[in-house]
């Protein structure tokens, strides 16, 4: 198992934050909300254990990451030092195939639970496509 984890927050317009494995680029853990300190938690705790007992975290500046991963796991990293590229781009993925994440428009979920369901979907799909790409 690789022992780095990117993690980073925006992949929908309330700026909900996932953890990506770099070296499989799989999501290992996503949560739909905001970005307070509760989502980071709420992150954390959706992480598997074994990724938590031994991956380093590299993030954003985001404060509530700073609050809640352990500090000898957690690493912040430069804006621009390449090190949250890959769950940069997964954003960007996600955006463009995921159209309820954009705007409002025939697409839209009224329903949060729609709007986790189709996030979770893509997510599901994708790390399946990885896997068999690899």
């Amino acid at each position: 198992m690789n022992s780095e984890v990117s993690s980073g927050a925006r992949p929908t317009s309330s700026g909900s934050p996932l953890a990506l494995n770099p070296a499989t680029r799989q999501v290992i853990a996503f949560y739909v909300g905001d970005r307070s300190r509760q989502s980071a938690e709420r992150l954390w705790r959706r992480i598997p254990q074994t990724y938590r007992r031994r991956a380093v975290f590299y993030t954003d500046d985001w404060e509530a990451y700073r609050g809640v991963f352990p500090e000898a796991r957690h690493e912040v990293c430069a804006k621009g030092s390449g090190l949250t590229s890959a769950v940069e781009r997964f954003n960007c993925t996600l955006r463009q195939r995921v159209s309820r994440l954009v705007r409002r428009s025939l697409s839209f979920s009224k329903k949060l639970c729609h709007h986790i369901g189709a996030i979770k979907y893509f997510i599901c799909h994708y790390n399946r496509e990885v896997i068999r790409l690899a």
